[in-house]
């Protein structure tokens, strides 16, 4: 039985709202094990309520020490200038233990991000966010075009193969993820499921 974490930082709700999706496409993978959890933010409760954060987010807290539970992990992150936000790094800066001693080699890792423009970085997040993976040793899964609605030109949306995205926009432009961006959330979440699961079942049969 393969144990996927979803783990998420989210000021919004969006990203928030996608990691359920991910959840979501995870459970549809016979035997799977779930979890969704977030990273600590770092603002002060203060800061947080005047920046509108949305703070009644039910996920619980995660531990650093704990990813060696689980043998896949679906990340979301918002974007912080083509690059995670910094209470996911700060996050996975508390993970040298687990670098160490090679905890995370042959787990995989997948990512998914959302900016406000359309051009504001979900590329450049995601695949900044492997170079981290690599260092753990895991193996990185993304979205794959057999997911066919990443090449769809009937609405602005996110989506690229490198990781689910969605776009926020600002202002009287702003809304939470789409229906489409949502089902590429679930896409990529039993994609990556699948995936884990069968790596897991392959390692039990070898030994």
């Amino acid at each position: 039985m393969a144990k996927i974490l979803v783990l998420y930082h989210s000021c919004y709700g969006h990203v928030e709202q996608m990691a359920y999706a991910q959840a979501e496409g995870a459970r549809r993978v016979a035997g799977a094990e779930v979890v969704v959890k977030r990273v600590p933010e770092l603002v002060s409760e203060e800061v947080a309520r005047a920046s509108k954060f949305k703070m009644d987010q039910p996920a619980p807290i995660a531990d650093p020490n704990e990813l060696d539970q689980y043998d896949g992990f679906i990340f979301g992150t918002g974007t912080r200038f083509g690059n995670m936000t910094g209470q996911m790094r700060n996050f996975l800066d508390q993970t040298g233990a687990l670098w160490f001693r090679h905890a995370l080699v042959g787990r995989v890792g997948s990512v998914f991000s959302c900016t406000a423009s359309q051009h504001g970085g979900q590329e450049t997040t995601i695949t900044s966010f492997h170079t981290t993976l690599l260092h753990f040793g895991m193996i990185i899964v993304g979205l794959p075009y057999t997911y066919k609605d990443l090449s769809t030109m009937r609405e602005v949306t996110g989506g690229t193969p490198y990781g689910a995205s969605s776009i926020t926009g600002a202002g009287a432009e702003a809304r939470m993820p789409s229906a489409l961006e949502l089902d590429m959330c679930k896409y990529q979440g039993e994609h990556v499921t699948r995936i884990t699961t069968e790596l897991v079942a392959g390692r039990a049969a070898a030994k």
